[in-house]
């Protein structure tokens, strides 16, 4: 069954400059695609169209189906219902993403909330679940606020606020970038772990290879808004086709290093 689809979609600044030009594909349900490309290639914001939200001064075109519904052109009633029922994402910084106001576990709380219909105590014990589910204490961690915890923690608190609602589709936009290595490749692990053992499908955003390498089958190369390779990821890191690629392949660590990861 096809959960995205987009076709043509095409994405412009209020002054006319393409972000996006002309890219398709579709996401089955519990398929992995990676958007892989340097920064200002157009990969974020492809995430930001598939979900309707696109900055002001940007204008998509196109068609992107999400579970059936069009979202190029919605009214705003429309993609509320989607965004955390439907697709859930993860940011790439979480100290922006979080609500610097708000205490962690009533963060958690409020797709608990509003898509799955939790009070009182059942709700109490789904946050609870929630963050035990990224490794993360209730008793302490509901109470603290974004600034009071380590950039590993706020990136676990958001991907549990993520997974609250138990979306069909998980979209991480560059999830670890904010992170050191040693916290990136836990939080890579846990990601991967939680999307295989909920069947959900992954569009996993990235300018690094050897992360999108581990977290996805296929991958579409994307360079100044367009799409210019995609196929299988083994494939594409052992015969490259576009010269973009080829370049992405041999700036990343070693081809040998990369495809043993995936033995």
């Amino acid at each position: 069954m096809t959960l995205l689809s987009v076709t043509n979609l095409g994405v412009r600044t209020s002054t006319g400059r393409v972000l996006v030009h002309d890219l398709s594909f579709d996401l089955a349900a519990g398929a992995r695609l990676g958007l892989i490309g340097e920064s200002g290639s157009g990969k974020s914001v492809t995430s930001l169209a598939v979900t309707g939200l696109l900055a002001p001064g940007l204008t998509a075109s196109g068609s992107v189906r999400l579970d059936g519904v069009e979202v190029v052109g919605a009214a705003e009633r429309t993609l509320v219902p989607l965004r955390g029922r439907v697709a859930s994402v993860v940011f790439q910084e979480p100290l922006t993403a979080l609500d610097p106001l708000m205490r962690i576990g009533r963060q958690v709380a409020e797709p608990l909330r509003r898509h799955r219909g939790l009070t009182g105590s059942a709700l109490r014990a789904g946050v609870a679940e929630a963050l035990a589910e990224v490794s993360l204490d209730d008793g302490r961690l509901s109470r603290a606020y974004p600034h009071e915890i380590s950039g590993g923690q706020r990136q676990r608190a958001a991907i549990a606020i993520a997974l609250a609602s138990r979306p069909q589709l998980l979209i991480a936009d560059e999830p670890t970038t904010a992170l050191d290595v040693t916290v990136q490749s836990q939080v890579l692990r846990l990601l991967g772990d939680l999307v295989e053992a909920r069947g959900m499908a992954l569009l996993f955003i990235s300018h690094d290879l050897a992360v999108v390498s581990a977290m996805t089958t296929d991958v579409i190369v994307m360079s100044a808004g367009s799409a210019v390779e995609r196929g299988a990821i083994g494939d594409l890191l052992r015969a490259p086709q576009h010269p973009y690629t080829a370049e992405l392949v041999r700036s990343a660590r070693s081809l040998d290093e990369m495809l043993g990861e995936r033995a």
